[in-house]
């Protein structure tokens, strides 16, 4: 049969089919990102709710922790969660905030997670509200969600490494939303640690004084006690007045099977207890608040959530399209003007996704809603191929978002799928002045089409990013050019280390740039990207037959260049 000989080709070609995996039933690999237990078992044993209502904004901290990818920030988290007692000095936590499976297994965070903590500084409690965040690319719309809801920053930067690409992205990021920016430096007892050269790099980088940052190691504790006030003397209070109407920005949410659709919060105005009745500014539905709490790092209920503070809301929202990520909520009656929210996720990545036994189309088509819910990053459309039948064309940050997406549907939700390999979107100028997104391969015009309509194709590019030190130069100028790149400039951060920018095709990412550029740099080089718009490019369609016919799954469009 077409399906069997059609499976056999998938696995000599670039699309991947992953085996279908048991789930083993543990707390921190269910379907949310928190780890609940049964709603009943929770009412029950709960302790009793926690006043709150004590900590007016001016002693209220809302703060991220921002950095390039293995510099220390969950290390970081783990060592203030200690020292502000919020869990045991066991000298076993490693990764506490990094509650998923996948995270743990890869050791990388890409899910935000938030905790709240009680410190006393200077005779004055005060509420620290910590968001620790993922430092690859891919992840950066986690990053800037987070932000949202804070009012300033910690820049992490390894002492041995230096700054890299992703802490000069996140800078920016902070910096573009008017947060205050501490820099920090961690690592620093290692004994290739180069504290004064990586302090001396922020400076010029950045423009921060050398003198004020924070010398520290997260992992055996020096400096740590030094953070906290260096957070409340360094970043300002939130904003906002208990006597106005409530008004909260939805910043993240995760299912839960028992509670239903789970929302964290900021609250801008106001304040909001169980039992008030609280409308969504987007869909205009009306909800009544269940429970109200922070996360402790696990939930914990408390008696209210007033201005400044973040924690999170049940209120009996069951559908996960229900909860839309920016959505201002206020208290019913009392409209208020919606806040700005978010700018959409932009996907780079297109990839088709298909369950193995047809059967299973239902179940996994709730599994990505409930996961989407959890990541609003991903883009999600329908789409059915003729040898693969109903399935999706989802849209990624990065392929690498794209792996730990497929992983999290094997893990969380036992789900047998097919992938594609991943596309970027294009576009098809025609002669009569319209522009069509092509996400897939097989929605490519045929070449009779490009003869007759087609104006020009054009392909997305990508404003690069590299740091590398600089005997690596004119390996990483030879990987760029024959990679389609445009160089645009590239500069010294310091006597050893080169900053570099460049132009790149979106297509020429997703293959395996990233790989050479590790392997030309022997590892020393680190990488991010920004969309830099479409432009016109040669582009072909190549087909594989089977038995003489078309297989759409199998389709790909590429350069002209790359085609021969």
């Amino acid at each position: 049969m077409l399906q069997t000989r059609l499976s056999a080709a998938i696995r000599h070609t670039r699309i991947a089919s992953f085996a279908r995996q048991p789930r083993a039933i543990f707390a921190h690999q269910t379907t949310t990102h928190v780890q609940w237990q049964s709603y009943a078992v929770r009412v029950i044993d709960r302790k009793k709710e926690t006043d709150i209502s004590t900590y007016p904004p001016d002693l209220i901290r809302n703060f991220s922790i921002i950095a390039h990818i293995d510099h220390g920030k969950s290390t970081l988290a783990d060592r203030l969660l200690e020292l502000t007692g919020v869990i045991s000095k066991t000298g076993k936590n490693k990764q506490v905030l990094d509650k998923l499976k996948v995270e743990r297994e890869r050791g990388i965070t890409v899910k935000a997670q938030s905790a709240s903590m009680f410190y006393e500084y200077n005779g004055k409690k005060y509420l620290m509200n910590l968001i620790d965040t993922p430092g690859h690319v891919d992840f950066s719309y986690e990053v800037s969600r987070s932000l949202a809801a804070c009012q300033g920053t910690i820049l992490l930067v390894d002492a041995a490494q230096g700054i890299q690409a992703q802490t000069v992205a996140n800078f920016y990021l902070a910096f573009g939303e008017g947060l205050a920016v501490v820099p920090m430096l961690n690592k620093v007892d290692l004994p290739t640690a180069e504290p004064e050269r990586a302090a001396q790099q922020i400076e010029g980088t950045f423009e921060i004084d050398a003198s004020k940052i924070l010398h520290m190691s997260a992992k055996t504790g020096l400096g740590v006690d030094a953070v906290l006030p260096s957070v409340i003397e360094n970043m300002p209070p939130p904003l906002g007045s208990i006597d106005q109407p409530f008004k909260a920005l939805l910043f993240d949410t995760w299912y839960d099977k028992y509670v239903g659709v789970v929302c964290l919060m900021a609250i801008k105005d106001g304040s909001i207890k169980k039992g008030d009745r609280i409308v969504s500014t987007h869909s205009k539905q009306k909800y009544e608040v269940t429970e109200v709490g922070i996360m402790h790092p696990e939930p914990s209920p408390t008696t209210s959530l007033q201005v400044g503070q973040v924690g999170y809301i049940t209120c009996n929202m069951k559908s996960v399209s229900e909860a839309h990520v920016g959505d201002t909520f206020y208290r019913d009656k009392h409209p208020v003007e919606a806040l700005p929210g978010f700018v959409p996720a932009k996907s780079m990545v297109f990839a088709g996704v298909f369950p193995i036994d047809a059967d299973e189309f239902a179940r996994l088509d709730e599994s990505i809603q409930k996961l989407t819910l959890n990541d609003s990053s991903v883009s999600v459309h329908k789409e059915t191929s003729a040898a693969l039948g109903q399935g999706w064309r989802l849209g990624f940050l990065g392929t690498l978002h794209m792996d730990v997406f497929r992983q999290r549907l094997e893990e969380e939700y036992d789900a047998s799928i097919l992938i594609t390999a991943p596309t970027v979107p294009y576009q098809i100028k025609y002669r009569d002045g319209t522009t069509r997104f092509i996400r897939t391969p097989a929605d490519f015009p045929d070449i009779h089409t490009m003869q007759d309509n087609v104006e020009s194709t054009m392909e997305p590019f990508v404003l690069a990013t590299m740091i590398f030190p600089e005997r690596y130069l004119g390996q990483m100028l030879e990987l760029c050019t024959l990679h389609r790149g445009e160089i645009q400039n590239h500069v010294y951060i310091d006597e050893a280390r080169v900053l570099l920018k460049c132009r790149l095709p979106m297509a020429e990412i997703v293959s395996d740039f990233f790989d050479k550029l590790k392997s030309k740099s022997q590892g020393f080089a680190s990488f991010d990207y920004e969309e830099s718009g479409y432009e016109a490019s040669d582009l072909v369609k190549m087909e594989v037959l089977l038995n003489n016919e078309a297989v759409d799954a199998l389709a790909s469009v590429m350069h002209r260049s790359t085609s021969v």
